[in-house]
């Protein structure tokens, strides 16, 4: 079955090699927002002849041609690898534990309006933003 990275590659002209192929379907398959090693990690499980070099191409390829977001967040532990997800049409913010790295999408339409409000005060109309909020999680 095609991946839906790799249909949005293929609809773009772009060629598409088996081990990109691989890397576009872990990519779509995630739930999460994966850094190159774990890419490389679930990418290997398929084919072990995929290189990590192989993945920081094909993934800063497709960063370039917009199918991919990047995000820098930052955790606890001081690891600040970049993540990935897939570019959406869907706005979401983002909630990061920063003890263990997990990321939660959401959307607030209460924070969303709150953010044109802001805009506005200010003499401005609001086009994009992105929100990353960090926290712990609260043990009962």
């Amino acid at each position: 079955m095609t991946s839906e990275i790799e249909l949005i590659c293929i609809e773009k002209g772009m060629r598409m090699t088996d081990q990109r192929r691989i890397i576009a379907k872990v990519l779509s398959d995630a739930s999460d927002h994966p850094d190159v090693e774990e890419v490389y990690r679930r990418s290997t499980e398929i084919d072990s002849r995929i290189s990590i070099a192989t993945i920081y191409r094909t993934v800063r390829l497709f960063e370039e041609a917009g199918i991919l977001e990047r995000h820098d967040f930052r955790v606890e532990s001081g690891e600040n690898r970049a993540r990935f997800e897939l570019v959406s049409e869907r706005h979401h913010d983002h909630l990061i534990d920063v003890e263990n790295g997990e990321v939660i999408e959401f959307h607030d339409d209460e924070i969303e309006e709150l953010q044109k409000r802001i805009a506005e005060k200010y003499g401005y109309r609001l086009i994009d933003h992105r929100m990353e909020l960090y926290g712990v999680k609260i043990k009962p």
